[in-house]
């Protein structure tokens, strides 16, 4: 017989910053009925919350040197992008504010979540490894005052589900 056995149940998700809408609305229920908690990848947006394409495309960076990221380069040429770019540069003011960098900031605001079990660093070199990890340093800081300023340059906090004029259901399926 087993005992003090736990059934761990995770997902992995894109979550950062500019993609919300599914780890922070579509598995909440999930969090609270399952004890659910997600594996992140692209933390940093593909390398745009790095704040490094702030002000134009690097010569040596992945979005000028692989091919595969074109449709990504032309996307930020576009209102869209363009808007993205804006509050990189908003957020990259924060992290100095907060004597830290705009990578550190974002991946600390995707760990800060109590729902992140794991966020995958996608790094090219040791250095960014040992970068991205002064990200643990950055959650003590995330204070309510300065969440709320992220927040108001995100912009993009998503709406609370529907429940679609169903009553609400408790963590068993009753009413």
């Amino acid at each position: 017989m087993v005992q003090n056995f736990w059934i761990t149940a995770w997902a992995e998700v894109l979550d950062s910053m500019f993609h919300r809408e599914r780890p922070e609305k579509e598995y909440a229920p999930l969090y609270k009925k399952y004890s659910l908690g997600t594996t992140v990848f692209s933390a940093l947006a593909g390398g745009l919350l790095t704040g490094k394409y702030n002000d134009g495309i690097p010569e040596n960076s992945r979005f000028a040197t692989h091919g595969d990221f074109k449709s990504t380069v032309d996307s930020l040429q576009q209102p869209e992008g363009l808007e993205k770019i804006r509050k990189v540069r908003e957020l990259t003011r924060i992290a100095e504010e907060l004597q830290t960098t705009t990578s550190a900031l974002a991946l600390a605001w995707v760990a800060r979540n109590p729902n992140t079990s794991t966020v995958i660093l996608g790094a090219s070199s040791p250095q960014q490894v040992l970068d991205n990890l002064k990200a643990l340093e950055v959650i003590p800081k995330l204070t309510p005052e300065i969440y709320a300023r992220i927040e108001k340059i995100l912009d993009n906090s998503p709406e609370a589900a529907t429940n679609f004029g169903r009553p609400l259901l408790d963590k068993f399926g009753r009413l």
